[in-house]
């Protein structure tokens, strides 16, 4: 009877799709803030001087822990979104592995691994072994290339239009019903085709700064 009075006065979790509407829209609203702040008003201030870096690019290194609290943000954010953009890839190499090659202990044997203080743990040598050279691969490839602003920029522009406007946009017209030439749909479909037209210049504007970035390249060097 306890257990039934104290369910009832609790207040009830509000529904998954609204709790997710909201923070996505407190997360988009957030990151677009600070791209305009650091896109739009930065190069309305420097225009093409305006350096990669708004932290450092200057030359001012002070106050220090706010470089250091930037920098430990930047590589919390970058760890976790190279696990999720990795986890894909490497799930498809060791189930094509594992369907290839049945009968290998290598690539499907399973071996525990006591760690003290932490337990038991089963290792995969395959896995091990694919994965480490998965990631020295990477981090080579991204040393010979260190154009980090501009291939970023035309990465970024390549995969904004499609995964950020197209496909939301044409599963809402879908899952909403949406008739054809109404005000919603034509307004929705304009947008669609600024911001494509925003993701070519974007594009265009990558792969000449990745053109100039060549003239002056070396390897395994920083570009000034």
């Amino acid at each position: 009877m306890g257990t039934t009075l104290l369910q009832d006065t609790l207040k009830s979790s509000p529904p998954e799709n609204k709790v997710m509407k909201r923070a996505s829209l407190i997360g988009i609203l957030t990151t677009t803030m600070f791209y305009v702040l650091c896109g739009c008003l930065g190069y309305a201030a420097f225009g093409n001087d305006a350096p990669g870096n708004f932290l450092t690019g200057f030359g001012f290194y002070e106050p220090f822990w706010l470089i250091d609290f930037a920098n430990v943000c930047i590589a919390v954010h970058l760890i976790g979104a190279y696990q999720v953009f990795c986890q894909p890839i490497f799930g498809f190499v060791e189930k094509w592995s594992k369907e290839k090659w049945t009968n290998s202990q290598f690539v499907n044997g399973e071996h525990a691994l006591n760690i003290p203080l932490c337990g038991t743990y089963n290792v995969n040598f395959f896995r091990a072994v694919w994965r480490t050279t998965y990631v020295i691969i990477t981090a080579l490839i991204a040393m010979i290339f260190p154009f980090f602003n501009d291939f970023l920029g035309l990465i970024g522009s390549l995969s904004f239009w499609p995964l950020t406007v197209y496909f939301p946009i044409e599963m809402y017209i879908k899952q909403s019903k949406m008739q054809r030439y109404s005000f919603t749909w034509t307004w929705l479909k304009i947008l669609s085709w600024a911001c494509l037209i925003v993701s070519i210049i974007s594009a265009a504007g990558s792969i000449q700064g990745l053109a100039q970035d060549l003239k002056k390249y070396q390897p395994f060097k920083p570009q000034q």
